[in-house]
């Protein structure tokens, strides 16, 4: 039985994992206010490593459309603004010798749709990662001979309800974040 619970807690904890993801994601996926984790993927040329460029300069957000960087060291100015080109997030950064300023664009209409579908395909992969933990559990409790076939129906149905739990979770994640990106 202890198999039976250890293969429902490792199901539980892999779901939990991919809506963990599916938010992670959502962060990266702007939605019109500018954001320090807008920056969260950029990666500077830091003395020959790539690090993130949360590790070589403090990042602020003085109002909704703009982004300030400050670098720890005066001389990464070159390197940060090179990386954030480099990440491609549609940014033109403008150095004025001591902090890096990025305007952040409005978003347009069609913008704003590519960015909902952005966030459906992460929806969609979250999911897919779900179902795959379902299979997972199922085929090892099918697999556990020490069990009744009743405790294994059982068992089954168990992984299914966390599965509509979280698969439902993702979908309120979505949502909300549909509304995010659509509101102007």
């Amino acid at each position: 039985m202890e198999d039976i619970q250890f293969i429902l807690d490792s199901t539980q904890e892999a779901m939990d994992n991919a809506l963990k993801h599916l938010e992670k994601q959502f962060v990266n996926i702007r939605a019109g206010k500018a954001s320090p984790a807008m920056l969260g993927s950029v990666m500077v040329n830091y003395y020959g490593s790539q690090t993130p460029i949360g590790q070589v300069a403090n990042i602020n957000t003085p109002d909704g459309r703009t982004i300030t960087v400050q670098p720890w060291e005066k001389n990464m100015l070159q390197e940060i603004e090179r990386g954030i080109a480099y990440a491609n997030l549609g940014f033109n950064p403008m150095n004025n010798g001591d902090v890096i300023i990025i305007n952040v664009p409005p978003l347009t209409e069609e913008r704003r749709r590519d960015l909902a579908k952005q966030a459906k395909a992460e929806a969609e992969d979250a999911k897919v990662s779900i179902r795959t933990a379902r299979k997972d559990a199922n085929n090892d409790i099918k697999k556990n001979d020490d069990v009744s076939e009743d405790l294994k129906k059982n068992a089954e149905i168990d992984v299914q309800q966390i599965t509509d739990k979280h698969v439902k979770k993702v979908d309120e994640l979505f949502e909300a974040k549909e509304k995010e990106i659509m509101t102007v």
